[in-house]
């Protein structure tokens, strides 16, 4: 026969899973009468944990937010989703930092769940996570402070302007407005995107070099139809570089952007297909993008596998023809 402090874990367990829970169904998945239900919620009362009755033809109990944060019940499958969640978080930058010099908070969330398991399962866990392997390199770290992204993203869902102190990639530094239009996190960075009624533009800043955010009095009204993501990845695309590119490819929009993905190139928008005409069929579309460097392009040309022409500029014509050559020489020689 179950403990009663078995039995009150266990009913802290099922209010946690969410909901309004009636004292017939609590009942009987404990095995005890309403009573006794009651009595087991008193004694998780005592231990301050935030439990409400719900009066009504509905009524029950449920968990209401608390000023900290209860005693988790993980089985073995949600401890291990939150594991491995931390570790693929940590691995592709997507956690906050905690602010202090012990890393990450998903490193420190992830070591306070570690000492918390039973030692059965804790090996358990170990042997996953000591065989798992990725095939992607770890990315590079660029977390944003927790209290920049909750105060940027309170803005972004309040329509609040924000104050932000910003460090740029080259030094400078700065204090901006900037009315909010969404959080995008892209390649294990987090961007946030908006206008600067200051200057009256669009801008996307990295929310890692960000070092202070808070909201400023009045709202506004971000514009129709927007869409975060794509602004953030034209952005990227548009970006100052060293090299101005523009091409001209023949093939469909889902086959080039399998080798030139929004957040390098920028492509126009092809005409709307002629009635009857088949709208995936192969066209010729321009295609501008900016980089550091030239030589990385001619091989993703080549895999594209598809005609294309080199408007600017003429050193990546060059860049093309050295590639082409060195592919003739290569496919000639002998073993």
């Amino acid at each position: 026969m179950a403990r009663p402090t078995s039995r009150v874990l266990t009913l802290l367990e099922l209010l946690q899973s969410g909901g309004i829970r009636t004292v017939a169904e609590l009942a009987d998945r404990l095995g005890v009468d309403g009573r006794t239900v009651r009595r087991y919620v008193g004694h998780l009362v005592d231990l301050d944990i935030p439990v409400e009755a719900v009066r009504g033809r509905y009524g029950g109990y449920r968990l209401a937010p608390g000023y900290r944060l209860p005693p988790l019940m993980l089985n073995d499958d949600e401890a291990l989703a939150v594991l491995l969640g931390l570790v693929a978080g940590r691995r592709t930058g997507l956690l906050t930092a905690t602010g202090t010099a012990t890393g990450t908070a998903g490193e420190t969330a992830a070591a306070k769940i570690r000492r918390a398991l039973p030692e059965r399962l804790a090996r358990r866990l170990d042997a996953v996570m000591e065989s798992l392997a990725f095939t992607a390199p770890a990315g590079e770290s660029a977390t944003p402070e927790t209290g920049v992204l909750l105060a940027v993203a309170d803005a972004v869902r309040h329509r609040r302007p924000v104050s932000i102190r910003y460090t740029a990639g080259d030094g400078r530094r700065s204090e901006r407005t900037l009315h909010p239009y969404g959080i995008v996190t892209h390649s294990g960075r987090w961007y946030v995107t908006g206008t600067d009624p200051g200057i009256g533009e669009d801008r996307t800043f990295r929310l890692d070099r960000i070092e202070d955010a808070r909201a400023l009095p009045g709202s506004f009204e971000p514009p129709a139809g927007l869409d975060p993501a794509q602004r953030v990845l034209s952005g990227l695309a548009k970006a100052a570089y060293r090299h101005e590119v523009t091409l001209r490819i023949h093939g469909t929009v889902e086959r080039i952007r399998t080798r030139l993905p929004a957040g390098i190139a920028s492509m126009e928008e092809p005409e709307p297909a002629a009635e009857g005409a088949d709208p995936h069929a192969e066209r010729w579309l321009r295609v501008e993008l900016r980089a550091e460097r030239l030589d990385w392009l001619p091989p993703v040309l080549a895999s594209l596998d598809r005609p294309f022409v080199i408007e600017r500029p003429d050193e990546l014509r060059d860049l093309v023809v050295a590639f082409a050559d060195r592919l003739t020489v290569s496919a000639h020689r002998q073993a």
